[in-house]
């Protein structure tokens, strides 16, 4: 399929499989916590293995159906990892170049599948996380803005609008209208936004809990600690009921943990949730309260140490 025939084709199978993801039910991390039920809502099992399938397809969409990204045009974006997978993967199949600028601490096996769809990278210095990668991107496009559709995920409201869209009615659904609860991570801040806005409209009482990494140097891939110099145009900080703050320790305890208990092997981000999620739990039966807590789960372990899962 080349790019020209691409916008009819935007029902084909590739699409039809991004999101509908399930909810896991996680019954041995909270056995001691009587009136809680948690639920993970299992992102890896979109078509290129993360959450970021969503945002990315509904960028593309967007950007086709408004002639931005047309015959000739590299699609550009700074991203973590998972969202220039999924662009790469989206490229490939529609037939529009992919070009990326990424912080150079991207792991091994994410690389290869961005090579493997045939992406161009640039890396960035991975201090500067994800602020780097963004400068850079602006950079490409203002040298050469014919060449570029810079969608920019950070500021695109196509990102959190998927969310809004699908991953929020989906849960509502799922969980059958008992969500009393939902924790997510901050990086380009679309899941969230987008999800706890969507269960707001269903339940005004809702509560949605955002965390970030409690340091600026972390491991919680995907994730952006609040120091961060570029803020997501898309974040609004009124919208979570609370925020977090996780540390990489306790979430490389809890991949071990969820691998040994809930034979669920997930990076750091997704393990990262679940501990925001317990923490909740907690409060909430000491307070003498039941919830329905459901985190998301961005996507599984991308390496298998020999200890357990290190890593997104």
């Amino acid at each position: 399929m080349t790019i020209q025939d691409a916008q009819p084709q935007l029902g084909s199978s590739l699409f039809e499989r991004i999101g509908n993801t399930p909810l896991l039910r996680l019954e041995k991390i909270v056995r001691d916590l009587p009136g809680i039920t948690l639920l993970g809502k299992a992102e890896w099992m979109n078509p290129s293995g993360s959450v970021k399938d969503r945002a990315a397809s509904a960028i593309v969409r967007d950007a086709l159906a408004r002639k931005l990204l047309t015959p000739g045009k590299t699609l550009l974006d700074a991203t973590g990892g998972n969202t220039g997978i999924a662009y790469a993967m989206l490229g490939a199949a529609l037939g529009f170049p992919v070009h990326l600028a990424i912080p150079a601490s991207l792991l091994p096996a994410r690389r290869r599948r961005l090579s493997l769809f045939g992406a161009t990278v640039d890396w960035t210095d991975p201090a500067e996380g994800t602020d780097g990668a963004i400068r850079r991107a602006r950079e490409l496009v203002g040298n050469d803005p014919a060449r570029f559709c810079y969608v920019d995920q950070f500021s695109n409201d196509a990102n959190w609008l998927a969310h809004f869209y699908s991953t929020g009615p989906e849960i509502w659904r799922q969980s059958e209208g008992q969500v009393t609860h939902f924790v997510a991570g901050l990086g380009t801040t679309g899941s969230l936004m987008g999800t706890a806005r969507s269960l707001k409209g269903f339940q005004p009482l809702l509560q949605a809990i955002s965390f970030r990494p409690d340091a600026p140097v972390h491991g919680l891939d995907g994730l952006i600690h609040a120091s961060a110099a570029i803020v997501p145009p898309i974040y609004n900080p009124h919208l979570a009921n609370r925020s977090l703050e996780i540390s990489t320790e306790a979430a490389r305890a809890m991949t071990l943990r969820l691998a040994r208990e809930e034979g669920l092997l997930v990076g750091p981000s997704a393990a990262a949730a679940i501990v925001a999620a317990l923490q909740i739990a907690q409060e909430e039966v000491a307070a003498g309260r039941t919830a329905v807590i459901v985190a998301l789960l961005p996507d599984a372990a991308a390496s298998l140490p020999d200890d357990g899962p290190e890593s997104e």
